[in-house]
């Protein structure tokens, strides 16, 4: 009788548009994702074009190159695309965001490898939380309010923002639990890989549209702070050394960061990972890799007989590869086109008396993706869709009111 009432009681979820709860998958155990490439630069790529045709932000790949003139590498020039990451040091579920290294990790298939983006993140005096929140709501062709501040700041500034080109939240949004921050496209994509926003996480366009198809509302997003990461891969401790918080503008501009000294903290950290092998450890390799901040694993430690891969990057010439196309394939790129031109908001007219606009109602472009083929979202309840048109403004000075919340 209990399972005949189980039965009934999802098939009438599933009639609503509920599933069933998916069994536990194990958690990719990898220590790393991805590759290190080489692109050999044409006369008229800079950095930032660099940057956004190979899924990287722009201070991971200044780091890297930090002796190359960012606008005018030139033509020949051997740009090192830092590919390769060693995972943060955190629960290997969700969205795990590490703010120094400006990257995001959705951990969304399984076993198998998480999916990565670069990031733009709050800029100094406006920090990106730090600590674990959930999705609460998702929206195809979000409106922008700038909040008081912003509207001091800039009093050019509209106070709504419909969907289109000029808005700053880009094509998607994700809200979170925190208010007023959220994980959303852009209308300019070369603050990705910068302390670019006011708090929340920007991705480019093309990435906002990949990362919303696969994120349920509900699904938790841990933010940590980790510019130092270690991990052991076949017997060889590697270390991944980003520039911190405070020396990311610094990378930025100068392509170097000044007073990057070990801390007694750095030294424990490395000293625990290493283990019984801290004999091993190979102290001024570290101390180079603290100072220069490049973001690339590197090699401090191996055990006996390991064997390390000396294989050479793969090389990738200017004249193989179109800048301009910023997606892996041609339907992806169809779906950006597709929804930058298709969410434009129905316009409704205020009741008499309001002062502000009316919020649009879902734009066609929502409607659209409701019918693709894509995961199949619970909506959000009452109180939380409340919340999120409370959230459509932009994020504020004034910290997140989460007892799980650390301000930097």
């Amino acid at each position: 009788m209990k399972y005949a009432r189980y039965t009934l009681a999802i098939a009438a979820l599933a009639a609503l548009g509920f599933s069933a709860p998916a069994p536990a998958q194990a958690a990719y155990d990898g220590a790393f994702i991805g590759e290190e490439k080489v692109y050999i630069a044409g006369a008229e790529d800079t950095l930032t074009h660099i940057a956004r045709r190979f899924d990287l932000g722009f201070v991971e790949l200044r780091a890297a190159n930090p002796s190359m003139d960012p606008w005018i590498p030139g033509k020949g020039a051997e740009v090192f695309l830092p590919g390769r990451h060693l995972l943060p040091d955190a629960p290997r579920s969700g969205l795990v965001i590490n703010l120094p290294e400006m990257r995001l990790y959705a951990f969304v298939n399984g076993n198998e490898a998480p999916l990565s983006f670069p990031l733009g993140i709050g800029r100094e005096g406006l920090e990106t939380p730090i600590g674990t929140t959930s999705v609460e709501s998702k929206k195809v062709g979000p409106v922008w309010r700038p909040t008081p501040r912003m509207l001091r700041e800039d009093p050019t500034l509209k106070p709504v923002v419909q969907p289109g080109p000029d808005n700053p939240l880009g094509t998607h949004a994700m809200y979170l639990g925190w208010p007023q921050y959220r994980i959303h496209g852009t209308n300019k994509p070369y603050g990705i890989g910068r302390r670019s926003s006011s708090g929340c996480l920007r991705l480019y366009p093309e990435d906002i549209i990949s990362l919303y198809k696969v994120v349920p509302v509900g699904m938790k997003v841990t933010v940590v702070n980790q510019p130092i990461k270690l991990a052991w891969i076949d017997g060889v401790l590697y270390m991944e050394a980003h520039p911190d918080m405070d020396q990311a503008l610094q990378m930025e501009e100068t392509g170097e960061v000044y007073s990057a000294k070990m801390t007694t903290q750095d030294m424990a950290f490395i000293i625990s990972a290493a283990g019984e092998f801290e004999n091993k450890l190979d102290w001024a390799t570290i101390r180079n890799a603290v100072r220069d901040r490049t973001g690339t694993p590197i090699i401090i430690a191996r055990k006996p007989g390991a064997v390390v891969d000396d294989s050479r990057p793969e090389v990738i010439r200017a004249n193989e590869v179109d800048l301009n196309d910023f997606s892996e394939n041609n339907q992806k790129r169809e779906e950006l086109k597709k929804a930058e031109v298709e969410i434009v908001p129905e316009k409704t007219e205020p009741q008499a008396g309001e002062e502000k606009p009316e919020v649009p109602v879902k734009a066609a472009a929502a409607e659209k993706a409701e019918k693709a083929d894509e995961p199949k979202i619970i909506e959000a309840s009452a109180e939380t869709a409340e919340t999120a048109a409370d959230q459509e403004s932009g994020a504020e000075d004034t910290p997140a009111k989460s007892s799980s919340v650390v301000n930097p």
